[in-house]
């Protein structure tokens, strides 16, 4: 198992980029959450196995079709306690 914490920037507010970032994450088995920040990104924690990671952490960098993505930023970080992947409120 591995685990990245990662920060998107651009126009990722309003477009449903954490839903759609759900989905992503679930369909490839991985857990973790996604938050909104006030600051204008987004930022997740996102846990599994390599291929799985990756591949979302590729689609992270396209988002859903109203986004425009202009950064990623991903750093090494601990995997979530509890599986599964969730939504949590604004930070």
């Amino acid at each position: 198992m591995m685990a990245a914490l990662v920060r998107i920037a651009g126009r990722v507010h309003g477009v449903g980029y954490r839903q759609w970032l759900v989905h992503e994450a679930r369909r490839n088995g991985l857990s973790g959450w996604v938050r909104n920040r006030r600051d204008g990104t987004v930022e997740a924690l996102l846990s599994g196995e390599r291929d799985a990671l990756q591949a979302v952490l590729t689609a992270c960098r396209r988002g859903p079709p109203a986004a425009q993505v202009t950064s990623v930023e991903e750093a090494f970080a601990e995997p979530p306690d509890e599986p599964g992947f969730i939504r949590l409120p604004t930070l």
